[in-house]
């Protein structure tokens, strides 16, 4: 179906403004612009019961993190949630409202994490650092209400590679064990050849270009083969958590995400996965001028409700399909 006419008007508004890619700007204005714009599209936020700033123990020193509790009940279920911006950019603030949102309305205490970014620090930096906030959240989810025998991990673009990434090295670790993983448009390879990826080349959206752009700042030289930067290039997706999968229509990343989750599939893995169509890459954290964005919010939080407070030998029923 044709771009939305929310992002079609964006669209032209950049146009007529000459606002230039992210790609082309310095790494200070890219981080500023790309703020601006999330902050734009999210609106003020919901308030939620308690918000609590952390700094835990990292691999490689201190990281923060963003603990936002929807309520005083105790026991309540944990989700890790790591923000977008291409491993490059991105802040705990650019995640604030989705993990507002998802607090509330999945019943969790939500934890985001201030990963490393690249360049400064790139990969495997933001992985490891992902799958220590795993570990700290296993063993101080008591503190702020949360029960650490449910945790989930979330994200949104390279935030979404982090969390397929981080569910491998759980798995392969031996905990802490995980019981859902949402990846909202996940980077999976970074040498994904798609469709989806030679067509989207509009510099006025999230393109391939900005896709190579990012790749380059996080793998720096790094091997990409590594299923820890390109998770769909694991060898063995088997014993991984039961997975949603958001894609957008108008997104490089569609087709490498959908593909991802037909591995998980076929290796076992309960699977949903919802592609949303007119939308472009990003749109989930527009839930300030999208009804797509609040409708896939809900979805995932009723996703999260379901896998969670189930029986941990009760698998979540799988819904597949189109809204």
């Amino acid at each position: 179906m044709p771009l939305h006419p929310q992002l079609q008007a964006q669209r032209a508004h950049r146009a007529a403004e000459g606002t230039p890619p992210l790609y082309e700007l310095t790494l200070a204005q890219a981080r500023a612009a790309d703020l601006a714009a999330i902050r734009a599209g999210a609106g003020t936020g919901e308030r939620v019961h308690q918000l609590a700033e952390e700094t835990i123990p990292g691999p490689d020193g201190d990281l923060p993190v963003r603990v936002y509790r929807p309520d005083a009940v105790p026991g309540r279920p944990v989700l890790l949630y790591f923000f977008g911006g291409g491993w490059t950019l991105g802040s705990l603030d650019t995640g604030d409202a989705v993990c507002r949102s998802l607090a509330n309305a999945a019943g969790c205490v939500t934890i985001a994490v201030g990963y490393r970014l690249a360049p400064e620090n790139p990969f495997p930096a933001a992985v490891h650092d992902c799958y220590a906030a795993l570990c700290w959240a296993a063993g101080n989810a008591a503190r702020f209400g949360g029960d650490p025998a449910r945790l989930a991990v979330a994200g949104d673009s390279a935030g979404g590679n982090l969390a397929a990434a981080t569910t491998l090295l759980a798995r392969d670790r031996g905990g802490p064990a995980i019981r859902h993983q949402v990846l909202v448009y996940p980077n999976t390879d970074h040498r994904a050849d798609t469709p989806s990826a030679r067509e989207n080349t509009d510099p006025l959206l999230f393109n391939r270009h900005s896709v190579a752009w990012y790749w380059g700042h996080y793998l720096a030289g790094a091997d990409g083969t590594d299923p820890l930067a390109s998770p769909l290039r694991a060898a063995d997706l088997g014993g991984l958590p039961e997975a949603t999968v958001v894609t957008a229509e108008y997104d490089p990343l569609r087709d490498e995400g959908e593909r991802y989750a037909d591995r998980l599939r076929d290796a076992g893995v309960a699977v949903a996965a919802r592609r949303y169509d007119g939308m472009a890459h990003g749109f989930f954290t527009m839930t300030g001028v999208l009804a797509e964005a609040r409708e896939a919010h809900a979805w995932i939080a009723g996703r999260l409700r379901t896998a969670l407070d189930a029986p941990a030998s009760a698998p979540a029923p799988v819904a597949e399909g189109r809204p």
